[in-house]
């Protein structure tokens, strides 16, 4: 195991970028603690692989270091790097046994058989693939084979890191909270530094202790789940985590307070005082699930029209219409839904301000 570190990290797929749109990773300066489960998180073309394949070394940055216990790596190929890497479609050798195919990364390194033969078990319990260690893996089942698949990773304990590049993408989806469970447990029973790409956010938070969430190339938030929920630091950091995600209003300052189409909505102090500091596009930002929806006018409601009521089972989702502006409320099962008009009010210490989509104070 190692810590990673990346240190201002470029790439660009052009052979003479010009600018900031022509790289597909933009300054990139972070570090992974040894031992430390951590997701990668973004859309499409964010720039996650990018990153996952310049630290196992696939890919040489066009700029920046990195380094591995303090050692620099960047110019070292995969194999000389000590890294396992677990794609989104398993790569095995369909012919082998299931064991065979655990033992071989052992195997290959000389490994005395005694001990190929202890780990490969070990990790096969972790798996549930001990009932299939005499059996091909050609004959077994996607979500078996991507088990073997991570299993050859896991297998290893000499290594400075395991990296799963959207490894759950195959598997259907009622066996991925499985193996999600199974991922976790790896984790804490072996105290790898495991390194997860994923688009998918149940995936991510479920997994990781850490997620770093990336968008147009850039890491816009590093943070444990509940703090990517609570204080997204970035808009897009907002209406990607939680389902649904964050509202945004665009809005101006006039006191402390927000004004939305002439709507007063209180902020805290300090937020307001820190927003008057800003000249760029300032927003609103909640979470559906802290807007207090009203059936009768209150003090400091806000008025708006009722479009589209989603039952959910546990609780409903309001699709709210504030003059041209769209909210979302979740309301829990036993709340009145409103008919036609409604009044939303905004808790102060929930409404969140943000100056060209990054968190204000």
């Amino acid at each position: 195991m190692a810590k990673i570190e990346m240190q201002e990290i470029a790439h660009s797929y052009m052979a003479q970028p010009k600018g900031p749109d022509d790289y597909a990773l933009k300054r990139i300066h972070h570090d992974w603690d040894d031992g430390g489960a951590y997701a990668l998180l973004g859309p499409s073309g964010c720039g996650k692989t990018t990153m996952l394949n310049i630290i196992s070394g696939l890919l040489r940055p066009s700029e920046g270091r990195v380094l591995y216990d303090g050692r620099d790596v960047t110019d070292l190929p995969p194999e000389k790097r000590n890294i396992a890497q677990v794609f989104q479609f398993p790569v095995l050798y369909d012919t082998m046994s299931v064991f065979n195919n655990l033992a071989f990364p052992l195997r290959n390194r000389g490994v005395d058989e005694t001990e190929v033969s202890r780990r490969v078990r070990e990790v096969a319990d972790i798996l549930d693939l001990t009932p299939f260690l005499k059996k091909k893996a050609a004959g077994l089942t996607a979500d078996a084979k991507q088990k073997i698949s991570l299993g050859r990773g896991l297998v290893r304990s000499d290594v400075a890191a395991i990296l799963f590049d959207e490894p759950l993408t195959v598997i259907d989806p009622h066996l991925k909270w499985h193996l999600r469970r199974q991922l976790k447990q790896v984790h804490e029973q072996l105290k790898l530094t495991l390194i997860y790409v994923t688009h998918d956010q149940i995936e991510a938070l479920t997994f990781a202790d850490q997620v770093i969430v990336m968008y147009e190339g850039e890491i816009v938030q590093v943070g444990t789940p509940q703090e990517l929920f609570e204080t997204p630091k970035h808009k897009f950091v907002g209406y990607f985590i939680g389902s649904p995600g964050m509202n945004f209003l665009p809005c101006v300052l006039e006191g402390d307070a927000a004004r939305v189409n002439g709507h007063k909505i209180p902020l805290d102090g300090e937020t307001a005082a820190a927003g008057r500091s800003k000249t760029g596009k300032l927003e609103l930002g909640i979470r559906p699930m802290y807007l207090t929806v009203h059936a009768e006018p209150v003090e400091g409601g806000v008025p708006v029209t009722v479009k589209l009521v989603q039952d959910q089972g546990s609780f409903k989702i309001l699709t709210l219409g504030l003059e041209d502006h769209v909210l979302q409320a979740r309301l829990p099962e036993e709340h009145p839904v409103p008919s036609d008009n409604a009044w939303v009010t905004f808790p102060v210490d929930r409404a969140k301000l943000y100056a060209d989509e990054r968190l204000v104070g």
